[in-house]
């Protein structure tokens, strides 16, 4: 049985792999991102069975499944055991989440093989990925941030916030009122925190508000700078993978 890795950390890439060929599965490969993930099945042939990561460096691996059309039955591998795994779960999807342990990898498996055996798999259809995520974070988005600042706590309204930005190994909320103020969550944990219809992640570095953009000007190599009204400690570059994808979210 054929089966594909899609997971951006390559450490946590490599140690699945060696876990399948324990058992005896043939990963014909590994992919990294959702741009990289894209354009191989887009150009291959689909395996049996994916091992897919919910967060991916350039994304959410469901935008994977808004530009091709996948069969293959999929198990989640995930630091995350909230928001859409909570669907998945009802939906009697398999998970494991991270660190990986050898017999639950063992068990969702033999799961798989006993619904393909019986011609009845109880996998989630890919072409449901995003339709779950939907509805999974409909009621979930961050409303608020608490940040203490020395003896005090601020809280910010997400309104109130331009743009989250990741700096020196630190991840800052950045306000309307041109000030930054370090979190303790990173831009990936942030990302699925959010609500897509108000907020983007450009780049590894940078999540912008839609309401905080004045401007949006060409930039090289077919990349977007991003202007936006209360921040110009850097340069808000698009990263070329994620131009169409700020493009379709503008509308």
């Amino acid at each position: 049985m054929r089966a594909v890795i899609i997971e951006d950390e390559k450490p946590s890439a490599r140690r699945l792999n060696r876990m399948l060929d324990v058992l005896d599965l043939d990963v014909i490969t590994m992919l990294h991102s959702v741009t990289e993930a894209i354009e191989w099945f887009k150009n291959n042939e689909h395996p049996e069975l994916i091992f897919l990561d919910i967060q991916l460096s350039d994304g959410l691996s469901f935008e994977i499944f808004e530009n091709v059309e996948i069969k293959s039955a999929i198990i989640f591998t995930t630091a995350y055991d909230e928001y859409a795994l909570k669907a998945f779960k009802l939906n009697s999807v398999d998970y494991l989440l991270k660190p990986i342990d050898d017999e639950e990898l063992s068990e969702a498996i033999q799961k798989y093989m006993s619904n393909r055996v019986k011609k009845s798999p109880n996998f989630i259809k890919a072409e449901d990925i995003h339709k779950m995520f939907e509805q999974s974070n409909q009621k979930d988005y961050k409303k608020r941030f608490t940040i203490q600042v020395g003896q005090h706590l601020k809280i910010f309204e997400v309104n109130d916030v331009c743009c989250f930005y990741s700096e020196n190994k630190g991840t800052y909320l950045h306000t309307n009122s041109d000030r930054s103020y370090l979190l303790d969550l990173s831009l990936e944990k942030l990302e699925v925190e959010l609500d897509p219809e108000k907020f983007f992640k450009i780049s590894r570095k940078f999540i912008v508000n839609l309401s905080a953009i004045k401007d949006i000007v060409s930039y090289s190599n077919l990349r977007l700078e991003v202007k936006l009204d209360r921040f110009n400690k850097q340069q808000l570059i698009v990263s070329r993978e994620r131009v169409k994808l700020f493009k379709e979210w503008l509308g």
